[in-house]
């Protein structure tokens, strides 16, 4: 059985910080074994939207370079017609569940990550997404801290 370590905007924003702090350094390390070990990662459409959309907003270049780089590194997920499909299932079932993660009318990125996730998974294979918010993905697809995973 392999893993998939999907990356959520949390991790992914610490990875691409251009601003080194210890948190964003053991990230970045972290990251790098993962890689080392030879670990799939794949960085999900939605999460490259989320982190992408706040370098830009502030203006850091050398974050959005980090960003660019580290799409061509690792496996990147495009948001599918499938995808959206399954998000839809998923928001609904949340729902009915009475467990959301935003507000009924946003567009909920957690689910659309959910199922991006789910939809990576091959026979034998477990897609685990590495976030610092375990609680909102978890229903759906395994996620945990990403200090957790390695």
């Amino acid at each position: 059985m392999s893993v998939i370590v999907v990356l959520d905007a949390g991790p992914l924003g610490m990875i691409t910080n251009p601003r080194s702090s210890p948190e964003n350094e053991r990230c970045k390390d972290w990251l790098a074994s993962l890689v080392q070990q030879g670990t799939e990662v794949v960085i999900p459409e939605i999460a490259d939207y989320e982190v992408r959309r706040e370098l830009l907003r502030a203006d850091k270049t050398k974050g959005l370079a980090r960003l660019d780089a580290l799409k061509s590194m690792l496996t990147y997920v495009p948001i599918t017609t499938p995808a959206m499909l399954k998000a839809a299932e998923f928001w609904a079932v949340a729902r009915k569940l009475g467990s959301k993660s935003a507000a009924d009318a946003s567009l909920d990125a957690d689910v659309i990550l959910a199922a991006q996730a789910a939809l990576l998974l091959r026979e034998g294979d477990q897609a685990i997404i590495a976030t610092t918010n375990a609680r909102h993905l978890g229903l759906f697809t395994p996620a945990r801290d990403w200090r957790q995973i390695g």
